[in-house]
């Protein structure tokens, strides 16, 4: 009937695809439980149990139960819609980014040489802290 070691390699490799698939199966049907469960879903539980059913049914509500775990999200609700931009914390935000890109121009007006307090601007190569421990040291 042929080699005997070919038809065990046969087998095995028969065994081996056929867990390999039971697993994969089983992995690829609680898709959906893992993406409601990371997004907080709050009908996670009900998505893992249709997974169940749905591996029981060859998998034909798995496409049904992806589309319910994705349309969730935690910051937005149900849906694809955006965020509503006139919301508090919003406005809020908007307001601090506005103060504090008046404090930076204000802010650079200050450190330009003809805003430097005491109304001298630095002459010369050697200026600021370097030149004066430069000058320390020299002296010294």
């Amino acid at each position: 009937m042929g080699d005997p070691f070919l038809n065990y390699l046969a087998l095995g490799i028969l065994f081996f695809v056929a867990i390999v698939l039971f697993y994969g199966i089983i992995a690829i049907h609680d898709i959906p439980y893992r993406i409601a469960e990371s997004r907080h879903h709050p009908h996670q539980d009900a998505i893992h149990a249709a997974g169940w059913v749905s591996l029981f049914t060859l998998h034909a509500l798995w496409p049904f139960l992806w589309i319910w775990a994705m349309a969730y999200r935690p910051e937005r609700g149900w849906g694809f819609r955006a965020m509503p931009a006139d919301e508090p914390g919003q406005t809020a935000l908007t307001e601090e980014v506005a103060e504090l890109r008046r404090r930076v121009a204000q802010l650079e007006t200050q450190a330009k040489p003809d805003g430097i307090p005491g109304g001298k601007a630095p002459v010369g190569p050697r200026t600021g802290a370097t030149a004066d421990l430069q000058q320390e040291v020299g002296a010294g």
